[in-house]
């Protein structure tokens, strides 16, 4: 049985939600945040040195790294319905997605993050933090167009990891701006499997409202 160290808010929401899709059995260390800094418990450090979720552990193995742990379930767990076959140019795409999502995509967002804290300290960079999160919502926007789905015909490892930053951007970003990817995140929480990691997650801060309304103001994430 797979354990995932489970933080809540965070992205390993995403994680619970890939076991859920695949039918892996699984339990769920849970932590939970520090309610006035919003930081992970010291806990976790035991788990991982950097205190990091997710994390999870598959016998001897462990792995912390989102990316990593969905294609590490994913090759050790699927049966070729959430990758692309490797070798054709569905699967580079679906690879480039699966680092984009925090190699790219994030990171301004968590800009965002730390220099709200700031407050009038950290406005001098505040256009530029905009900039960016327009410029990879935009990318973000365009490549899915209207699919359903980011790679292919079908669910992939590549809408689970950019789960996270569509849900981010329909709950804490401008929305408003973006009804391609607030419809994404509602299609992607609407899947049964999402609906079941949330009942074991327990509540979790980025699930859209059942109908549309403003975004509320930037949390920890």
């Amino acid at each position: 049985m797979i354990t995932i160290h489970h933080l809540n808010d965070s992205r390993s929401q995403r994680i619970l939600w890939l076991c859920e899709e695949l039918g892996i059995d699984y339990a769920v260390e849970r932590y939970q945040r520090n309610a006035v800094t919003s930081l992970a418990p010291a806990e976790l450090k035991a788990v991982h040195p950097l205190g990091k979720s997710p994390v999870i552990a598959d016998g001897d193995v462990k792995i912390a790294e989102s990316g990593a742990i969905v294609d590490y379930l994913i090759r050790h767990h699927d049966h070729g319905a959430l990758a692309p076959a490797p070798g054709t140019a569905l699967h580079e795409s679906y690879l480039e997605w699966l680092h984009f999502a925090e190699g790219s995509a994030m990171l301004p967002f968590m800009l965002m993050l730390y220099t709200t804290r700031l407050g009038p300290a950290g406005a001098p960079l505040k256009p530029r933090i905009d900039e960016q999160i327009a410029s990879h919502l935009d990318y973000f926007a365009v490549c899915l167009g209207k699919a359903d789905w980011l790679v292919g015909e079908a669910l992939s490892g590549a809408d689970i990891m950019m789960s996270f930053v569509a849900e981010i951007a329909a709950t804490r970003g401008p929305a408003a701006q973006y009804p391609s990817i607030v419809a994404y995140a509602r299609r992607l929480q609407a899947r049964p499997a999402w609906q079941a990691a949330l009942a074991r997650g327990g509540p979790y801060a980025f699930t859209l409202p059942a109908s549309a309304t403003a975004p509320a103001a930037a949390t920890a994430g």
